[in-house]
């Protein structure tokens, strides 16, 4: 078996704000190609791993490296063209309400390149229909569903052909049908687009329907206390944490 590429490399993190620790000491890294999932109970530090992987926080100490460059160090002209290499879909959604679907998954294209208004058109409409909403380009984002809202959210994010998708919550909000539908376009990308993702989530049916490896937080720990294939950690793991989590038992302190 031929060693997997490494397209992130988190070395010895530790995350927080003020100088207020939420995560101490990670190490882990992401392969490419993969669909790799960040879970665990609320208030574990999920999202604020995310946002440090991303250089929206820079890390109190330790490293992030994207295809082998750090971004918190990198200058100018280098960390665009880091950020060139990845695509980000907020939870929220976090598109504007006063422009058009169309418009939106524009922006990035604006921003990072030099093309006609024709092909940015042309573009964006077709990272639309990658996600299904080829017919809704012309709407706005108040008037569409929030599982339209998601799609439209991750076809900006492709915008610029990233070889990796950052996925914050991706089902927060969503009714377990368009949660499934959500998923499976997830594994659709992935497949067809040989596309890496990070994907924060602790809804047990999508982490069993897309992950291919995980790693668990804990907020006890402020640390990854599993890694690995979800099945196996659900049916093998000596951890009651995590035994607690993928089996949805009551919380163990106060049962």
């Amino acid at each position: 078996m031929e060693p997997r590429e490494v397209v992130i490399r988190v070395e010895n993190l530790t995350a927080g704000y003020d100088e207020k620790v939420i995560l101490h000491d990670l190490n882990f890294e992401v392969y490419s190609g993969e669909v790799f999932v960040i879970l665990g109970g609320s208030g574990c530090g999920k999202s604020t791993l995310l946002k440090h992987m991303i250089s929206l926080y820079p890390p109190l100490a330790g490293r992030v490296l994207i295809n082998g460059s750090d971004l918190t160090s990198a200058g100018d002209d280098e960390r665009r063209e880091i950020m060139r290499g990845f695509g980000v879909m907020y939870q929220s959604g976090a598109l504007f309400g006063s422009m058009t679907l169309l418009e939106n998954v524009r922006l990035p294209l604006e921003e990072y390149t030099d093309l006609p208004p024709d092909a940015l058109d042309l573009i964006a409409r077709m990272k639309l229909e990658l996600v299904g909403l080829d017919a809704f380009t012309g709407h706005l984002p108040n008037e569409i569903s929030g599982g339209m809202q998601k799609r439209a959210a991750i076809a900006r994010a492709m915008a610029l052909d990233p070889g990796i998708l950052f996925l914050d919550e991706p089902s927060a909000g969503l009714d377990p049908i368009t949660s499934a539908e959500l998923d499976a376009l997830i594994r659709r990308l992935q497949k067809n687009l040989d596309v890496t993702f990070v994907v924060v989530t602790h809804e047990l049916a999508s982490i069993f329907s897309i992950a291919d490896r995980v790693i668990m937080l804990d907020k006890r720990t402020q640390g990854i206390i599993a890694e690995g294939d979800p099945k196996v950690l659900r049916d093998t793991s000596d951890n009651p944490w995590v035994r607690q989590f993928f089996r949805r038992e009551a919380d163990l302190a106060a049962a």
